[in-house]
C-alpha cells in the first residue's frame, strides 16, 4: 500500500477542480478594523482591508472585550484547568450562561469550545436519547448539523431548502407515534437568505415535533437584544432548542445552546463533545461576558452594519455586477466558478489589498462558487467605492458578465 500515492492523489484532485484552500497569513491591527497586515507572498508586512470576516460587528476589537479579557487574565490566568467537571468550570462560565439564557428567554444555556461542536454534540445527543427519533433537515443546513445528525444514527428526512409544503408532506409521511426533531437555521450564511421561523413551528405543532435553530449567523445581529432572526421575529418562545456561536458577532470564540432546564442538563450529562473536552478559557468568556452585555444595551453596531451591507449591494447592483439577492447582512457574489473565483480574490489581493476568501465546493454547490463580502460597521463608504471599481475592472479583465 503507497499511503503517500494516496495522499498525493486526494489533493491533486483538489488542485485539478480548483478548490485547494489556501489559508492567507494575516493579522488584524487591533483598534482598526477592518485594516490588516498580510505576510503572504512577499517579503514583510502589506496593508490590506479585510472583506470577508465573520467578526461582523468588530466586537473582537471592542475595548471593553479587550479590557474584560486582560482584566481576567490577571485575575485567574490564562487556561481554564480542565472539563467543566474536573475544575474547568468557573464563575465566568456560569455567569455567561446566565446571560445567554436571558438573551433567548430561556431556562438555561450550556456553553461548548464551538459552535460546530454545539450543533455536533447536542442533535447527535438529543436524538440518541429519543427512541426511533426522526431528523428532518433542511437541505442547506451547516456541515455541523449534518454531522451531528450522521453521528446520532437517527432516521433523517431532507426537505428543499425553506420549502414548508415539502417539509410538510415529509412530516405526514412519517408513524404519528415517532419522536421528530425539525433542525435549520435562521440565516444561511452562503446565499444570505433567512428561514421563515413561525411557519416551520406551525408545522411542528401541528406533528408534535421538537424544533432546533442554528441562529450562528444572526446572534448579536438582530433583534432589539442581539438575539438574532428569533428575537426580531417573536418566535424565540416557540424554538426548543436556540444554537448560537460566540465567535461571529460576539467576536470571540465558542458556541452555546439555550432551553429549557431539562434539555439543558440532559445534554450537559450526556453529550461526549460537552463532556470529555477543556472548557474555554475564562479569558475568552470574560470577553464573550463583555460583549453580549454590551449588544445587549448597544443597537448602534447592528444598525451601522445594516447600512453598510445595504450600501454595498447597492453599489454591486448599480455597476451590474451579480450580486445574489440577500435579505440579511451576508453580500454574496455570483461567480459561478471555482477557478475563476480563486483568480479574482488572488488579484484583488496581490493587487489591490482586498482579502476576500472564494466560496467553493462542498460549502456551496458546484456550479455556485462565489465571492462572500461581510461589510462591517467600520468599512466605511470609500472603502466600498473603492472595492466596486476594482471588482468592475477584474470582471472587464477576465471577460466575465456584467449587467447592462
Amino acid at each position: 500500500m503507497n499511503y503517500d500515492q494516496i495522499f498525493d492523489q486526494a489533493i491533486d484532485r483538489l488542485h485539478s477542480e480548483g478548490r485547494y484552500r489556501i489559508f492567507i497569513d494575516i493579522m488584524r491591527n487591533k483598534g482598526a478594523y477592518p485594516n490588516a497586515r498580510c505576510f503572504h507572498g512577499h517579503n514583510g508586512p502589506k496593508p490590506i482591508t479585510v472583506w470577508c470576516s465573520n467578526d461582523y460587528l468588530a466586537m473582537g476589537q471592542h475595548p471593553k472585550v479587550i479590557s474584560a479579557m486582560e482584566d481576567a487574565l490577571h485575575d485567574v490566568g490564562a487556561g481554564s484547568g480542565g472539563t467543566r467537571n474536573i475544575g474547568g468550570n468557573t464563575h465566568f462560565h456560569l455567569e455567561l450562561e446566565g446571560e445567554l439564557a436571558d438573551l433567548h428567554g430561556k431556562q438555561g444555556a450550556l456553553l461548548f469550545t464551538s459552535g460546530y461542536v454545539s450543533n455536533d454534540a447536542t442533535l447527535s445527543t438529543l436524538a440518541k436519547l429519543l427512541p426511533g427519533c426522526v431528523i428532518f433537515s433542511d437541505e442547506l443546513n451547516h456541515a455541523s448539523m449534518i454531522a451531528g445528525i450522521r453521528n446520532s444514527g437517527c432516521e433523517k428526512r431532507v426537505w428543499r431548502h425553506n420549502d414548508m409544503a415539502h417539509l410538510e408532506e415529509l412530516l405526514a409521511a412519517e408513524d404519528p407515534d415517532l419522536p421528530k426533531l425539525i433542525a435549520f437555521e435562521s440565516v444561511y450564511s452562503m446565499d444570505g437568505d433567512v428561514a421563515p421561523i413561525h411557519d416551520i413551528c406551525d408545522l411542528a405543532d401541528k406533528y408534535n415535533a421538537l424544533t432546533y435553530i442554528d441562529e450562528v449567523h444572526a446572534v448579536g445581529m438582530y433583534g432589539a437584544r442581539g438575539g438574532g432572526i428569533s428575537e426580531r421575529d417573536e418566535a424565540a418562545h416557540r424554538i426548543d432548542i436556540i444554537e448560537g456561536t460566540l465567535g461571529k458577532a460576539f467576536g470571540v470564540m465558542g458556541g452555546y445552546i439555550a432551553a429549557d432546564t431539562k434539555i439543558i442538563d440532559v445534554i450537559r450529562s450526556y453529550a461526549p463533545g460537552f463532556i470529555f473536552t477543556t472548557s474555554l478559557s475564562p479569558v475568552l468568556v470574560a470577553g464573550v461576558l463583555a460583549s453580549v452585555r454590551h449588544l445587549k444595551e448597544s443597537s448602534a453596531e447592528r444598525e451601522a452594519q445594516q447600512a453598510n451591507a445595504a450600501a454595498l449591494k447597492r453599489y454591486f447592483r448599480e455597476a451590474g455586477l451579480p450580486v445574489m439577492d440577500s435579505t440579511t447582512h451576508i453580500v454574496p457574489l455570483m461567480v459561478g466558478d471555482p477557478v475563476r473565483a480563486k483568480k479574482i480574490s488572488d488579484i484583488l489581493l496581490a493587487e489591490y489589498g482586498v482579502y476576500v476568501q472564494p466560496i467553493n465546493f462542498p460549502t456551496v454547490p458546484r456550479g455556485t462558487e462565489r465571492l462572500r463580502f461581510t461589510p462591517g460597521p467600520t468599512h466605511d463608504d470609500a472603502m466600498m467605492r473603492e472595492l466596486t471599481e476594482a471588482l468592475v475592472e477584474i470582471w472587464d479583465r477576465l471577460e466575465l458578465r456584467i449587467a447592462a
